[in-house]
Order: C-alpha cells, then sequence, then structure tokens
C-alpha cells in the first residue's frame, strides 16, 4: 500500500498513476524477533491487515522503491533487504477492499480507478531488530503491529501467502548466509545466537557444534567484556566484524 507522506489521499487514488508505474507494487515481509518468536510487522486498514508495501514512482528503480518503502515505514537507514519473489496471479487486485474504504476519504468509488486494476508485487524480505524500529502508520493505516508469524491475522490477498514464502527463504538463506544478526542487537551472545536459530529452523542443534561453527566462520568478534546479567558463568558477548557485515 502507499505512504503517502505529502499527496491528498483524493488525488493519489484519482491521478497517482500520473506518479506511480501502473499495475505494479512492492511488498516487504519486515522480520523481528522477540520473546524466543518471529514477528512480522503489519498494517491494518478495516479489519484485516497488510503487509508494509507502497508502488514504484516513475523516476526510481524496483530496489530503491523497496528501500524507501522499508525506511519509511520503520525508520532504519539502510537496513538488511532482500528479493523474495514475484506475486503476480491474474485475478490479483484489490478493488473490492477499496470500494470498502474510498468512502471513508470521500473518493467515489469507480471501477476503472488505476488502484482497482490488477497489480503484480515485487516482494522482499528484510530482517530487522525491533527495538531500534520506529513504525508508522500512513494516512490510509488504522494501525500498526507486531505477530507472529504462527499467528497470523486474517490479512489482505495473498499477504499471508508472501509472509509465510519469506519465513521458508529466510530457513534457506541461513543455511549459506550468515544474516541472522540483524534480527539481534549490535552486541549479542553466542547462546541467544544459538537459540535464534533453533527458532528458525525449528529444531534443536547442538550448542556446541553450531558455536563452533558459527566462529570457524570468522565473521565474529569476541568484545572484551563479559555479560554481567546473570549469575555464574556470563558468556562472552560478540558482534559482527565491520568488514564482514552483511
Amino acid at each position: 500500500m502507499p505512504y503517502l507522506c505529502f499527496m491528498d489521499i483524493r488525488s493519489f487514488f484519482e491521478y497517482g498513476h500520473e506518479e506511480y508505474l501502473p499495475h505494479l507494487s512492492s511488498d516487504v515481509v519486515v522480520i523481528g524477533y522477540a520473546e524466543e518468536k518471529l514477528k512480522c510487522l503489519l498494517l491494518r486498514i478495516g479489519a484485516r491487515w497488510l503487509l508494509p508495501g507502497g508502488f514504484i514512482k516513475l523516476d526510481e528503480s524496483v530496489e530503491e522503491a523497496a528501500s524507501r518503502i522499508l525506511t519509511e515505514r520503520t525508520g532504519l537507514n539502510d537496513p538488511h533487504l532482500k528479493f523474495l519473489s514475484v506475486f503476480g496471479k491474474s485475478e490479483r487486485n484489490f478493488a473490492e477492499e477499496w470500494k470498502e474504504h474510498l468512502e471513508k476519504f470521500g473518493v467515489s468509488w469507480k471501477q476503472d480507478l488505476w488502484i482497482n486494476k490488477r497489480f503484480v508485487s515485487l516482494a522482499y524480505y528484510s530482517l530487522v531488530n525491533i527495538p531500534d524500529t520506529h513504525p508508522v502508520t500512513g494516512p490510509l493505516d488504522e494501525a500498526f503491529g507486531w505477530f507472529d508469524l504462527d499467528e497470523l491475522p486474517p490479512m489482505w490477498m495473498d499477504h499471508r501467502d508472501i509472509a509465510l514464502m519469506a519465513r521458508h527463504k529466510l530457513r534457506s538463506d541461513i543455511r549459506k548466509d550468515l544474516v541472522t544478526h540483524h534480527l539481534l542487537p549490535r552486541h549479542f551472545t553466542m547462546p541467544q545466537l544459538h537459540q535464534l536459530h533453533q527458532v528458525i529452523l525449528n529444531k534443536d542443534l547442538d550448542r556446541s557444534r553450531f558455536q563452533k561453527q558459527m566462529l570457524a566462520t570468522g565473521f565474529f568478534e569476541r568484545l572484551p567484556k563479559l555479560q554481567k546479567e546473570t549469575r555464574g558463568r556470563n558468556p562472552y558477548q560478540y558482534r559482527i566484524k565491520e568488514n564482514k557485515d552483511h
């Protein structure tokens, strides 16, 4: 959905095709981690929820659009962002959803409005540390919230399918790339990273073997100070080496 800062809502619905590419949009699955669960940032319009998204301006690339949308929605600069897939079923449009809500903005619903046409979505996913984000709603959104990926609420169109595909893709990607640190604070412990991987993969991992595998990559820098929040033996904290960040 569009993030409108300065454009009048009525003008957007009637003349948005003069600023945005018709039939093409971008949706981003923003994944966070809290309470040992994967979370997904959603926005609510009416009774259902949807992914943060927007349309692609005539003068920007699809990658620039996805990055802009993500920054506008989370407040993060240079956030992690990875292409997911294209969603473009022949019947993919939001005409009925818009018909229900346009009257709230004093806009007459017309079948031939550009916003009612079929839209193909270029979907991305992003891993974020939730405390670093500052989610906001746009003029069309009524609320935002973080939801467990295992317990998603009723969602618009195919947005649930997009979110679940992102989770599946994340499980595949972490077997090849070290990206999960984006879900944690800048400084973290190996037990925290180990638990995160268990949650993502939904299976138990041998802690000692996992730590050896992680340290063998050379991507982690051990910090000199020990974590003092727990009794007994305190694990070392680590961070990603600056020249190794993904």
